[in-house]
């Protein structure tokens, strides 16, 4: 995908530009996107997943580090090297993307209706999750469309505070003791962000809000909990090991 793909483009010329964001530094896990999974790099499996979508037509890979860069273009990808000022633990999405954005239209002579975050250190997405998400946006016309899944056992209801003295304090008043009479609630996981270029624009011209790529109409595809599994710790590499290979069992039963 290193140059707009006619093919890819059955959304009838709406062009979407993917971001692969892999910075090179990490405080809890280093150098995590280069780590090795069942012999392939972490970063490796977001490549393969990249490649399963049909309504991406363009990817770049956007990274401070040489081998990252490296790997993405072996892989066939186009690469940004990006600045050390967006390199930061503080840098924000948002901002690369803007980045990413305006070096690909400038580069391309090309104009993107869409831009979708792709994390590197997912290691396990579901096969139409990144394409049921930009199918949102088209048929919705919203803002954003992100990947959700339930919170199960991590249900605010359930969760309290520990203050003076060890003593417990309940987040919420009352008490409910079975789960399935808890209200169904998500969170994010980290699968796939899907931003229209109306709002990309509207976040260029508020650099203070690091969340204005989301907007204000935000949609959601819903994934089942473990779906997504994303990589920032030792075990959580484990986890993913266990994902994949359960996947590969999958198919092979499939097949």
């Amino acid at each position: 995908m290193s140059q707009l793909c006619p093919n890819n483009q059955d959304q009838r010329g709406f062009n979407v530009l993917g971001v692969v964001l892999a910075r090179g530094g990490s405080k809890g896990l280093p150098r995590k996107h280069l780590l090795p999974l069942l012999g392939r790099p972490l970063l490796a499996y977001t490549f393969t997943q990249v490649r399963q979508s049909r309504r991406m037509t363009h990817v770049v890979v956007s990274s401070d580090c040489p081998r990252i860069l490296q790997l993405g273009v072996q892989s066939g990808f186009d690469a940004i090297e990006r600045p050390a000022e967006l390199a930061t633990d503080s840098a924000s999405v948002q901002d690369v993307l803007l980045h990413a954005l305006d070096h690909e239209e400038t580069r391309l002579n090309a104009r993107f209706d869409a831009v979708v975050t792709l994390y590197g250190n997912v290691a396990v997405r579901p096969v139409d999750l990144i394409d049921n998400a930009i199918g949102v946006l088209m048929t919705t016309r919203c803002d954003s469309v992100r990947s959700f899944a339930p919170v199960g056992k991590f249900h605010p209801a359930w969760m309290s505070r520990i203050i003076a003295d060890q003593r417990v304090e309940a987040l919420h008043p009352g008490s409910i003791h079975r789960r399935q009479d808890l209200e169904t609630l998500f969170h994010h996981d980290g699968g796939v962000v899907v931003s229209s270029r109306q709002v990309m624009d509207v976040a260029r011209e508020n650099r203070g809000d690091p969340h204005a790529f989301f907007g204000t109409d935000r949609r959601a595809v819903i994934v089942q909990q473990g779906d997504v599994v994303e990589v920032d710790s030792r075990r959580d590499l484990m986890l993913a090991e266990a994902a994949v290979r359960e996947q590969f069992l999958g198919q092979a039963v499939a097949a």
